[in-house]
């Protein structure tokens, strides 16, 4: 079987990225934060091909999802890049793949991290998934685990890889900043982040069977908490979303993928009151 190793990217857990100013796509410091990413990137990538993978694919995941920087990506890697996408931070996945890996990710919303947030900063409180609130990478993990593939690694602050490691215990990790604030962190030297990614990347894509998969058990209900009373009002209008209380809503689904794709709409449309 062909080793293919998935990576997917995001911006907040990149070291030297601590404020809007870097993740926004007009900030002053965006133009720096997207190379840092596409660095970080890169040595993701390059760790996987040491460890022996024959085709890497990298999905661009942060914001509007058009923030890697093609020219300067590893060649050897195929790119996903723009938004909105089926399966979000995870398109392009499928059973195909031996390994997943996590770039540049961050702490899930109301937990001590860099510019911690789940999936959207402006629209989410909370999100849970069979009652236990999860972050990015929890929700991701479920898409990778629904193809059984296993999240091998991440890389971002140190609240992530925690909040990685309680999910998934042997996941191999590299944490390239410490959050002081939510704005402000202890980071690594670009350098110094881009060879720990290398290192540990493929020390997990080697780790692969040692690894298991997600698997959250069905019926699936994820759960979301909005940040105010208007959104939770729209969402419920979509058949099969039940309104828990004034600004909770959940979906429950015998298939993880479509309870994904429900929550994941409701945020595009809720999300723009």
């Amino acid at each position: 079987m062909t080793l293919k190793v998935y990576i997917s990217v995001d911006m907040e857990g990149v070291s030297g990225v601590v404020h809007k100013d870097h993740t926004s796509r007009d900030g002053d410091d965006y133009q720096l934060a997207r190379r840092l990413m596409t660095l970080e990137a890169n040595a993701a990538i390059e760790g996987a091909f040491d460890a022996r993978a024959l085709e890497v694919v990298v999905n661009d995941s942060h914001g509007t999802m058009r923030n890697l920087i093609p020219e300067l990506l590893d060649p050897r890697a195929q790119l996903i890049t723009g938004s909105p996408k089926p399966l979000s931070m995870m398109q392009g996945i499928d059973n195909t793949f031996s390994a997943a890996i996590c770039i540049g990710y961050h702490a899930r919303a109301g937990t001590s991290g860099i510019l911690d947030h789940t999936m959207s900063g402006r629209a989410v409180y909370d999100l849970r998934i069979n009652g236990k609130s999860q972050g990015e990478f929890g929700l991701n993990s479920g898409i990778a685990g629904y193809f059984g593939v296993p999240m091998v690694m991440i890389s971002g602050d140190s609240a992530a890889t925690s909040q990685a490691t309680d999910l998934v215990p042997d996941i191999v990790t590299a944490a390239v900043k410490e959050a002081v604030t939510r704005y402000s962190a202890k980071c690594l030297s670009p350098i110094m982040a881009q060879s720990l990614i290398k290192e540990q990347s493929k020390l997990g894509v080697e780790s692969r069977e040692l690894i298991a998969p997600i698997k959250y058990p069905t019926p699936t209900t994820l759960t979301l908490q909005f940040m105010n009373t208007a959104m939770a009002e729209i969402a419920e209008m979509i058949p099969g979303v039940e309104r828990n209380n004034d600004v909770t809503v959940s979906y429950t689904s015998e298939d993880y993928l479509e309870a994904f794709k429900c929550i994941r709409a409701l945020l595009i449309i809720a999300g723009t009151l």
